[in-house]
């Protein structure tokens, strides 16, 4: 079975096409042609911004007084004003769109994303006048940004929502898919010498996706190697269910591995690697680290322990002794000064301003639902919880929601920012009734908990030195 292209993380099925108007102070903005808009829009807009990044917004003729200010995830930096699964139900709400392209030398724009994004809202509104309300949307690296802005927020939002956001920051993003792209590595072809970190550039980082992909295909034919490559996926938080296959039953063990090997053997180190490679740019260098990492409980600690010992059993393999080789070999540390650079950029503390709910596919390839538990005990931990609700849809895929979804979980935003209660508006039968009452198309939210975000780890190795520690900066 074929995997489905792996798209990028703010999965842009069908672009927006706007036109971005070049050299524009940050107050100025032209409104363009009726015929170049859906016919929802009044007025489309664009502008720049003092740093250079664009900014594009629609205002339908129905506009309610609400803006939403939308974050576009990972990938060229272009202003969009909504996801693409939206289409125009947003617009035919009465809701007015915006956005930035943020700015930046990469992709992973974090350095500049909410800092333009307050700036397309304050562009927006000297064009259309204070909005009653504001909400930010995030989807993807997105949901990051938007979640940052809420931390950052000093009155320009009244909610946020995100949609399969990368909610557990770029650290942990870094360190976790490191961990699972080493034991591919190490445990099938350790002397091919597979680069890990520190690329060069694009293509040293598609050089290296494409050496792991071999990999995981060659290795693919035996039951060995199918059990080290389910031990890889496992380490990186890749679902056991892949968008386009039947979803495995809780025990199918076998339904589940296959799966996971159609993804590491497919398209997926492609999307991850060159990301990860553009994050490096953005940081100054490598910030992830492998050495003092123990990966047995790395492993126990995951949601995929008994997936991977089955793999084992039926391999015969001694999964004790492989997890032993990754912790001996294990020998990657962070550049000086990396990991400080990108948690000031893109690490959530969880200190909401304003209520926020986020929405996430249960099984998603580049934004692990398991992002969710981490920054949930973010919030709890910085005393926020009640401004925090998280609702779960029953589809694989990153992204993979219906306009409907997106709907009704503004809906139940809005109800929590002017009553004051959550009531139970985001229970998933709740959220399911809303969409059949109010016309909104399928809905498949359920209940569900995700499990610990494996390779969650936000601080640099540790190295003892006399009586105290140091934080290691090889």
């Amino acid at each position: 079975m074929q995997i489905p292209r792996v798209p990028s993380f703010r999965l842009r099925k069908q672009p927006l096409a706007v036109g971005l108007a070049v050299g524009l102070a940050a107050a100025m903005a032209i409104p363009t042609s009726a015929n170049a808009v859906p016919a929802a829009i009044t007025q489309h807009y664009t502008g720049t911004l003092a740093d250079g990044a664009t900014w594009v917004a629609d205002v339908p003729a129905n506009y309610n007084g609400t803006i939403l200010l939308f974050s576009h995830g990972y990938g060229p930096l272009t202003a969009e004003t909504q996801p693409s699964y939206a289409g125009d139900a947003l617009l035919n709400e009465g809701y007015a769109v915006v956005g930035s392209s943020y700015s930046g030398i990469t992709d992973w724009a974090l350095a500049s994303a909410v800092r333009d994004q307050f700036g397309a809202l304050t562009a927006l509104e000297k064009v259309i006048g204070k909005a009653k309300q504001t909400y930010a949307i995030g989807e993807s690296m997105g949901g990051l940004v938007s979640s940052l802005a809420n931390e950052r927020n000093s009155g320009q939002l009244d909610g946020v929502l995100t949609t399969c956001g990368l909610v557990a920051g770029g650290v942990n993003l870094n360190n976790y898919e490191v961990d699972g792209m080493y034991a591919l590595s190490e445990l099938l072809e350790p002397e091919a010498g597979v680069r890990l970190v520190n690329f060069a550039d694009p293509a040293d980082a598609k050089a290296a996706a494409a050496d792991l992909a071999a990999i995981a295909q060659q290795h693919s034919g035996t039951a060995q190697g199918r059990a080290r490559i389910v031990l890889a996926a496992a380490l990186l938080n890749m679902p056991t269910w892949v968008a386009g296959n039947p979803k495995p039953a809780a025990q199918d063990y076998a339904a589940q591995q296959a799966q996971q090997v159609q993804l590491l053997g497919g398209g997926l180190f492609d999307f991850l690697i060159t990301a990860r490679q553009q994050l490096e740019v953005a940081a100054g260098g490598n910030s992830a680290f492998t050495a003092g990492v123990k990966y047995e409980s790395r492993l126990k600690n995951s949601g995929y322990l008994n997936e991977v010992k089955a793999a084992y059993q039926t391999a015969g393999l001694d999964l004790a002794h492989d997890l032993a080789t990754l912790t001996r070999n294990a020998d990657i540390s962070p550049d000086p000064g990396t990991i400080t650079r990108l948690k000031a950029t893109s690490h959530l503390s969880g200190r909401l301003t304003v209520p926020q709910i986020n929405i996430h596919t249960i099984a998603d390839e580049l934004v692990p639902v398991q992002h969710e538990n981490w920054y949930a005990q973010r919030v709890a931990t910085a005393g926020r919880s009640s401004l925090l609700r998280q609702a779960y849809t029953n589809t694989a895929g990153h992204c993979n929601f219906t306009s409907g979804e997106l709907i009704v979980a503004l809906n139940a935003l809005i109800h929590r920012v002017r009553s004051g209660s959550w009531g139970t508006t985001t229970k998933p039968a709740a959220l399911n009734a809303a969409a059949v009452a109010g016309g909104h198309g399928p809905t498949a939210f359920v209940t569900y908990q995700p499990t610990p975000l494996g390779g969650a780890r936000t601080n640099p190795p540790v190295r003892w030195v006399g009586s105290r520690s140091e934080h290691a900066t090889p």
